[in-house]
């Protein structure tokens, strides 16, 4: 049985940056502690990095599957002057409850499950708060694939959330992301014999292989009024880029403060730890933001 064989697929691709002790080549300019906190009666456990001089700060989302967490992506914006908690997903390594996932044959894009994940999202944002010190400029969620639809329920939430960065985030129902990805079917050269068209129609129409309520992120990113930056993949099969670029384009002539990256050439893995371009984009744009944004 392979029910939701989505959520499995898109785990998979950041998982290089799950790793529980530092990469030696990173010199020791930040501090690095343990924490665990409360979420929703369980216990999370993550570790927090602390650098010298603190631009910002941010929580790290995961995408699906079974994620612990992510210490080598942590360094690496540790060291760029950006304080991280990040931590073992809910049921996953040192941290309680239930992990919700295809490996166990539930569905974790569920709004009911997707919820719980964005007020663990919260709950460490409001434990990275209370260990950093008075002025540590702005504190953001930044997450990857799942984390679309996770991250901007969190940031309604909580009012603490200053901006959003998400990696490969479907900016597309959960049932629409799903009917795109049964479509490509896992096929790296898709794009060579499909077009945008073609991926469009068959969205708009394709029958439902699950049934269950869609979570469209559109609902809650018409509600923000924080900056959030996009970086997307132009060969990506798992989520809609195309479909996600336009809902974007819309929100931002609605005036939403929300700005896109596309790289032409990568897929899904946009976050990918054998190339930094991506990711130096993306902390360029938080300290660029950094004393620019408003409370919510």
């Amino acid at each position: 049985m392979k029910p939701y064989l989505f959520l499995l697929l898109c785990c998979a691709c950041f998982s290089a940056f799950a790793q529980t002790t530092p990469d030696s080549t990173y010199p020791p300019n930040f501090t690095m502690e343990n924490v665990e906190f409360k979420s929703v009666g369980v216990s999370i456990a993550g570790t927090i990095f602390k650098p010298k001089h603190i631009y910002a700060a941010v929580i790290l989302v995961h995408g699906s599957g079974q994620e612990i967490r992510m210490v080598k992506m942590a360094s690496f914006l540790a060291e760029n002057g950006i304080a991280v908690l990040t931590y073992d997903k809910r049921g996953v390594g040192k941290s309680g409850g239930v992990y919700a996932g295809p490996e166990v044959g539930t569905n974790n894009i569920d709004s009911s499950n997707l919820t719980l994940l964005a007020l663990d999202a919260s709950a460490a944002s409001n434990t990275l708060l209370a260990h950093l010190p008075a002025v540590h400029g702005p504190l953001g969620l930044m997450g990857f694939s799942q984390a679309g639809w996770v991250i901007p329920i969190a940031a309604k939430t909580n009012r603490n959330v200053n901006f959003m960065v998400l990696f490969s985030g479907p900016v597309v129902t959960t049932l629409e992301q799903l009917r795109f990805q049964f479509y490509t079917n896992g096929n790296s050269k898709f794009w060579e014999t499909h077009t945008e068209a073609e991926a469009r129609e068959h969205i708009r129409n394709d029958a439902d292989k699950y049934k269950f309520i869609g979570t469209d992120p559109n609902d809650v990113l018409t509600k923000l009024s924080i900056p959030g930056l996009w970086i997307f993949g132009g060969k990506d099969i798992q989520i809609p880029v195309g479909l996600s670029i336009e809902h974007l384009n819309t929100l931002k002539a609605l005036g939403k403060p929300y700005e896109y990256q596309l790289f032409p050439d990568l897929g899904h893995n946009t976050a990918s730890s054998k190339s930094q371009e991506t990711l130096k984009a993306a902390i360029k744009w938080i300290k660029s933001i950094n004393g620019h944004v408003k409370p919510q």
